[in-house]
């Protein structure tokens, strides 16, 4: 019996398609840190620039996803000290890093399908 055969690796991406899919992984970057993560993984190795700029959207989604935590927790906190008053105000802050994270993740969408690199002015990075 013959061993089998070990599957051939994937096809570099054109310049075209490298630009495409770093271009995703910025607009994924609306819904969660999910497909920055998914394109990372599926494409770091078939397009440099995917590489780089998935790393980017997926540093900047982790570090949102943070922000999403601490300020669930500054919210319960001052929710419970105000007797539930902070309840009808803190929706707030969760609204407004969202909207940031939606407007960020668009210039870097913008920026990335025509090929210019594209850095978050405030990002933790964890993946480098």
């Amino acid at each position: 019996m013959t061993a089998p055969t070990p599957p051939a690796a994937a096809a570099p991406l054109t310049t075209a398609e490298d630009n495409q899919w770093a271009s995703f992984a910025h607009l994924g970057g609306i819904l969660s840190f999910l497909p920055s993560l998914i394109i990372w993984l599926v494409f770091k190795d078939r397009g440099a620039f995917t590489n780089q700029e998935a790393k980017e959207a997926l540093n900047f989604q982790i570090t949102v996803a943070i922000g999403h935590v601490a300020i669930f927790i500054v919210n319960s906190v001052l929710t419970a000290v105000t007797l539930g008053i902070w309840g009808f105000i803190g929706w707030i802050l969760p609204l407004a890093l969202f909207v940031v994270q939606v407007i960020f993740s668009i210039q870097g969408f913008l920026k990335a399908k025509d090929g210019i690199a594209y850095r978050y002015p405030f990002a933790i990075r964890f993946i480098k």
